[in-house]
């Protein structure tokens, strides 16, 4: 699982930040989340595939979420797309978009494809055979939700001189992958935990941005991978945070620790700070896994 971080600072784009996108590769998907302002030059520095993404994930209205969504489309119709593209954000979204599609006369050249969001409870908005993705509904100035990434459990790995000492045939060696045991032609059962090893566990990726100090959400990330949290204030700063329906790092770090999530991303920096390592040290005052995400750094777990 790779995230990649093309903005992550609060507000304005300034000439050094960017604000909110981030791109994560999970089982050989590619899922765009936001794309405030300057996304699409950002996914070209870090050399991200334009015809990788089939999938937007918008987490709310806000313009330094979403600002850099038409230029993106637009862009991916003037590089002669044909696959389909499915954005996933508020209600409202197809409205903004295909307003300033429609004025500018500029339709693209794919299908354009939008979910829209107004549950205020978490929901599977994407689902294949490897991936699914819920809603973790976030508490904001307005409708806003977070996204919960899973990998879907894979197929066993076959044990290989197990299924040859018990001389079982190849043709059954896709149903020991998927948990099944073998029945010998004497009668004899092999039960699966002698013929196949446990699968790589399965991954998930939390985003939670923007919030204030939700504790609601703790049940929905619980025992996630990574999760990336907003942490737009230092501590000294609480009540600002929460007059604006921000947190503090904290107030992230407190949510990471009681979900008993194993790594915490910070983002989503105001930019009155000069330097945000003081936002690890503020988290780990409270939980010890904290990473920084700053504009251009890649995480791999």
């Amino acid at each position: 699982m790779k995230l990649t971080i093309l903005g992550c600072y609060a507000a304005t784009p300034r000439t050094i930040t960017n604000p909110t996108s981030q791109v994560l590769e999970i089982k050989n998907r590619m899922f765009l989340i936001d794309c405030g302002e300057g996304t699409q030059v950002q996914l070209r520095k870090n050399k991200i595939k334009f015809s990788k993404i089939n999938h937007i994930f918008i987490s709310h209205l806000h313009g330094d979420h979403f600002f850099g969504l038409i230029g993106t489309i637009s862009t991916f119709a003037l590089l002669g797309r044909t696959t389909d593209l499915h954005i996933y954000g508020p209600k409202g979204i197809k409205e903004i978009i295909t307003l300033q599609l429609r004025l500018s006369n500029s339709w693209t050249t794919y299908e354009l494809f939008f979910h829209e969001l107004e549950s205020k409870e978490s929901e599977i908005i994407f689902e294949d055979q490897k991936v699914i993705v819920k809603t973790i509904p976030l508490k904001h100035r307005v409708y806003t939700n977070g996204f919960l990434f899973q990998e879907k459990p894979g197929d066993r790995k076959l044990n290989v001189d197990a299924v040859q000492n018990y001389n079982i045939d190849t043709c059954y060696y896709q149903k020991i992958k998927g948990g099944g045991n073998v029945t010998l032609e004497d009668g004899t059962i092999i039960e699966n935990e002698k013929l196949s090893f446990d699968p790589i566990p399965p991954m998930s990726y939390a985003f939670c941005s923007d919030t204030g100090y939700h504790e609601a959400v703790i049940p929905l990330i619980e025992n996630v991978d990574v999760l990336y949290h907003e942490s737009t204030f230092l501590d000294s700063e609480e009540s600002l945070a929460g007059k604006t329906l921000h947190c503090t790092a904290k107030e992230a770090a407190t949510i990471a620790l009681k979900a008993n999530v194993k790594q915490l991303v910070l983002g989503h920096y105001s930019t009155r700070y000069g330097d945000i390592t003081v936002f690890k040290e503020e988290a780990e005052t409270i939980f010890p896994n904290v990473l920084l995400a700053d504009d251009g750094r890649s995480f791999e777990f």
